[in-house]
């Protein structure tokens, strides 16, 4: 099995070759689309392959990448971003996986992704000239013929360069252009969201949540929905787009984190513990494309219960969730605040512990 390693790049000179020396072992080849650097970057690219062309950019990621997917000749194909990387531990992962496609004669492999405490799922490697990427932005494969899913793990590293309101230009463009699907709704709202744009935001994200789409995104809307309402001072009206995640399945932990912290702003605290306590017995669900941030079940809710059982008298109770958090998270800087308060000999009312 011949492996290409596909990737569009711009002013990724700074990254480049971390990526590139990350995946150069396990790629039999490697194909990149420079979509108009100006700092060097193809001359970083060639230093590990010749394979190395210009695409104008046309404010679609998916026709950059479909370009890539067109030069290689590999008979699978698997694409990076240069602010990626693969681990040592996980190439020989990535080995078997090629042998397992090849001896399974699969079509695509869903592989984790992690970025930013985030973990989910993604399309990363695909039969040569069976898929298309679709969208302008937050592009993606739509899947189809034998898939796999698998453990080899690609890490999202980010990068310096700055990005600003670019993916925001093209969703406006976009939506001028034409009708937008409940996937690329979601995506919109989200960019609006992250430019604080809240009331265009929400409006986005009702859309999306009143039309057809996928649940898991649309679990997803109503917290980012919710993030919006909260924003711009509405914490009932944040508690109920948390609420309607329920209809679209099982609860997450970042939703019931997020009410219990909506509870507690409000000093409900008994509520609160209810919820942080939901949120510590949610599994996780990025095989199922959540953006799962451990996080939001397991730290973040053992600190809010600190909080809320020292508000509501409990003292052992808090001590107890305290030394959880410090297990989990010994430096975090609320966890060695909180090691510092409880060492006291006593808790002065003033100066409670922190989230």
């Amino acid at each position: 099995m011949k492996l290409s390693v596909c990737m569009i790049v711009r002013d990724e000179a700074p990254v480049l070759t971390r990526c590139l020396e990350s995946v150069r072992a396990a790629a039999d080849e490697i194909v990149i689309a420079d979509t108009g650097s100006t700092d060097g970057t193809p001359e970083v690219a060639r230093r590990f392959t010749q394979a190395v062309y210009f695409f104008p950019w046309q404010d679609d990621f998916s026709a950059a990448r479909n370009f890539s997917f067109e030069r290689a000749t590999g008979d699978y194909l698997m694409w990076l971003d240069a602010d990626d990387v693969i681990a040592p531990a996980q190439l020989p992962r990535l080995a078997a996986l090629k042998l397992r496609m090849e001896q399974e004669n699969a079509d695509l492999a869903f592989c984790r992704y992690e970025s930013g405490g985030c973990s989910y799922e993604r399309e990363r490697i695909v039969r040569r000239g069976m898929f298309r990427w679709a969208g302008r932005v937050h592009e993606c494969i739509p899947p189809a013929g034998k898939i796999l899913h698998d453990g080899f793990t690609v890490t999202h590293l980010q990068s310096p360069k700055p990005r600003g309101a670019r993916n925001l230009h093209i969703y406006q463009k976009w939506r001028a252009e034409e009708q937008l699907g409940g996937r690329d709704l979601f995506y919109y709202g989200r960019e609006l969201y992250y430019n604080r744009l809240y009331t265009e935001a929400e409006a986005v994200l009702c859309e999306m949540l009143a039309g057809e789409g996928w649940y898991v995104n649309k679990i997803e809307a109503c917290k980012v929905l919710a993030a919006c309402r909260e924003a711009r001072g509405d914490s009932a009206g944040a508690l109920k787009a948390l609420t309607m995640s329920f209809g679209y399945g099982m609860p997450r932990g970042g939703i019931c984190c997020m009410m219990g912290r909506l509870f507690r702003s409000r000093g409900a605290h008994r509520e609160a513990v209810f919820w942080y306590e939901t949120a510590l017995s949610c599994p996780s669900y990025a095989a199922e494309g959540d953006f799962d941030d451990a996080a939001e079940r397991t730290l973040l809710p053992l600190l809010g219960l600190v909080c809320s059982h020292w508000a509501l008298g409990e003292r052992e109770k808090a001590f107890r969730c305290h030394l959880r958090a410090q297990e989990l998270a010994p430096e975090n800087p609320a966890v060695r605040y909180n090691r510092d308060f409880f060492r006291a000999q006593k808790f002065p009312q003033e100066n409670p512990p922190k989230e």
